[in-house]
């Protein structure tokens, strides 16, 4: 009888090893290079947009990254142009491939800073600072708050009714977007996305995995409370983090709705 057990104990770990192995995408190979002197790029960085695992160049350009065919290849590297590239058959069959990004021209605009000249009159002195009324609201029974931005007079109104009212506000984005905001937790658990996002501040890749438009990531957040210091400020990693919690919330409070 211990023999039999044994025997199926092996027989279950062979086969799923066997499905392991099978299911395990291939690890493709490739270059990248800058298109206008073909140097290699290094710390290019790569995200697969179905799977949502990433990688990095080395320092000749070279990357590896596991994908299957009419898997989407995110490429982004700081002063390039972004560009996706769809692996093909012929990739996966006959390997190493070079990938050209395009370096783009910065023209940073000027920025004019103004000092607050005080009068050393209380009255007029107050009436000149600005103020910065960003306010995070806690409600008993969640874990987080919420913050309020400067501009937005029913700040508090407004935290209660995206919290009692989530389909209202949220369900367009995410409600209708079910496989792109499961790619969230994927995102959260790789270190080379994790470490890609805190480095970024142009919401590129966010936009790119989430299929959402920059003005998307933006109203996320406003709806969620956030004020627009954060969705101004925040790197890309804090934005996902924002989501993802908001998110979580969201589904949370649906489920606690539909129930009622």
């Amino acid at each position: 009888m211990k023999n039999i057990i044994l025997l199926l104990i092996l027989v279950v770990s062979v086969a799923a090893v066997s499905q392991e192995s099978i299911v395990q995408p291939p690890l493709i190979e490739g270059q990248v290079l800058n298109d206008a002197t073909d140097e290699p790029l290094e710390n290019v960085n790569i995200v697969n947009l179905n799977s949502v695992v990433g990688a990095t160049t080395d320092e000749a350009g070279n990357f590896a990254i596991r994908a299957t065919v009419n898997d989407t290849l995110y490429f982004s590297y700081l002063g390039f142009k972004s560009i996706r590239v769809r692996v093909t058959n012929d990739w996966l069959k006959f390997g190493d491939i070079k990938i050209k990004m395009t370096e783009l021209g910065i023209a940073l605009e000027e920025v004019k800073i103004r000092p607050v000249q005080l009068t050393g009159y209380v009255e007029v002195d107050a009436k000149i600072i600005p103020i910065y009324d960003n306010y995070r609201y806690r409600i008993s029974g969640l874990s987080s708050g919420y913050e309020g931005g400067s501009q937005q007079p029913g700040a508090v109104s407004k935290v209660l009714s995206s919290i009692f009212n989530p389909a209202d506000f949220l369900y367009n984005v995410f409600g209708k977007r079910p496989q792109q905001m499961r790619k969230l937790r994927k995102m959260k658990d790789d270190d080379e996305i994790r470490n890609l996002l805190a480095s970024k501040y142009d919401r590129e890749t966010l936009m790119a995995v989430l299929q959402l438009e920059r003005v998307d990531v933006d109203e996320i957040l406003n709806k969620c409370s956030y004020s627009e210091d954060f969705i101004r400020t925040a790197n890309d990693l804090q934005i996902l983090d924002a989501i993802s919690e908001c998110y979580e919330e969201y589904k949370v409070l649906n489920r606690g709705k539909g129930k009622g």
